[in-house]
């Protein structure tokens, strides 16, 4: 049977962000392998950088050594206790023995050193002055219930740095040698639809910089309030090897807003093709067939192919009731036209307890999930998982 940790997954997040971003493989339980500090540093000894935990009645502690264990080496120490789930305190000791950490009552001080753990006893021993800075309750003395230690690794090694390059070769292949059904247009048409500053301008101008190579800002950038985009614009991006077109355009919008914003009413004149590049939104009123630019018969290549809701991660538990009604308004009219939507979440790098070796995988994350089942339950918009849509590769991409 796999010995398992008693860390939940917020702690060991906590953990690894405090320690600059590290992966815990656990090489010792005391309930498993046996509660002495013999047993612990033959299971530990040349592993690395290790973290030692304790778990006691009322709270968890760990310990941070940044070397192997040497009992000639002295090094520093970094002790970490939780103050709740996820606000830690932390303190630096030494430099000492990494031995000594471990030894039984009476062959070194805890005042000294301050700070020991003594497996035999199940207790951790601190000086005052350790307390004191960990913001514990004055007792030198804090029995616990289990113990354990991980390896810490950098998240991203040579070996997944390679899966990492392969993966986004492979991404850009596919991107560049997507062919539309049937061909039928040389060019899908996506839209980027969104509330204000969510970062369509932003998702556009990071998938050009990735097939130019270099970064470029050719649609303009603006905040979270206030975005930019007050035209419709569609993007083409030469990204070929022979410097042809990829196969998708980008199309921009005014974004949603409680106040102003897109006019609700030329979705759909924007969905059937109607609506001209450089159009000047008014937010007042649609387009209509009378305006001097109005595409009266649209090809189905001027029409959009698909929609992505574009929304910042770190704002969608804060959509007002109007921003959702709007969403939602918008979003059955794109079914009506025949459009499959998705759910594009940007600034997910920017998240809390994210991590670079999640960036690999996103979908994956429990921090992604928890906010895509946030953004359903608020909007009722499903979230299908579908690799081989264009508009899924893009993101992927550009988090690599």
């Amino acid at each position: 049977m796999a010995v398992t940790t008693r860390l939940t997954w917020m702690q060991e997040k906590k953990l690894q962000n405090c320690l600059g971003g590290k992966q815990f493989s656990l090489l010792y339980k005391a309930s498993v392998h046996g509660g002495s500090t013999q047993n612990l540093l033959q299971r530990c000894y040349n592993q690395g950088p290790t973290i030692t935990v304790i778990y006691s009645f009322d709270r968890v502690l760990a310990a941070y050594i940044e070397e192997n264990y040497n009992e000639e080496k002295s090094v520093y120490i970094t002790l970490l206790v939780f103050e709740s789930e996820t606000e830690i305190s932390r303190c630096k000791m030494g430099p000492t023995s990494p031995y000594r950490l471990y030894c039984e009552s009476g062959k070194y001080s805890f005042k000294i050193l301050g700070f020991l753990i003594d497996l035999s006893e199940k207790t951790v021993k601190m000086s005052s002055d350790t307390i004191k800075i960990l913001k514990l309750p004055e007792n030198q003395k804090i029995s616990f219930q289990e113990c354990e230690v991980f390896r810490c690794e950098d998240l991203l090694d040579l070996r997944k740095m390679k899966g990492v390059i392969e993966l986004k070769k492979n991404l850009l292949s596919a991107i560049r040698t997507y062919k539309p059904y049937g061909d039928l247009v040389h060019q899908i048409r996506i839209l980027l639809l969104g509330p204000t500053g969510a970062g369509k301008s932003s998702f556009f101008n990071s998938v050009k910089s990735v097939f130019r190579g270099h970064v470029t800002h050719q649609a303009l950038v603006g905040s979270y309030t206030t975005g930019t985009s007050e035209q419709y614009r569609t993007y083409s991006i030469k990204g070929g090897d022979d410097g042809s077109s990829l196969p998708f355009i980008l199309c921009d919008t005014l974004g949603l807003s409680e106040e102003g914003g897109l006019c609700m009413d030329d979705i759909h004149y924007i969905l059937k093709g109607h609506i001209p590049d450089r159009y000047q939104f008014n937010c007042m009123k649609p387009i209509t067939p009378n305006h001097s630019n109005y595409i009266e018969f649209p090809l189905l290549k001027d029409r959009i192919h698909c929609v992505a809701f574009v929304f910042d991660a770190n704002s969608i538990e804060y959509l007002s009731n109007e921003m959702v009604a709007k969403i939602r308004r918008a979003r059955r009219e794109i079914i009506k036209c025949g459009v499959v939507p998705v759910v594009l979440l940007t600034c997910v790098d920017n998240m809390d307890l994210i991590m670079r070796e999640d960036l690999v995988d996103i979908n994956k994350c429990m921090s992604v999930k928890l906010k895509k089942k946030c953004f359903m339950d608020q909007v009722s918009i499903s979230i299908a998982h579908n690799r081989n849509n264009t508009a899924k590769c893009l993101p992927l991409l550009l988090l690599l």
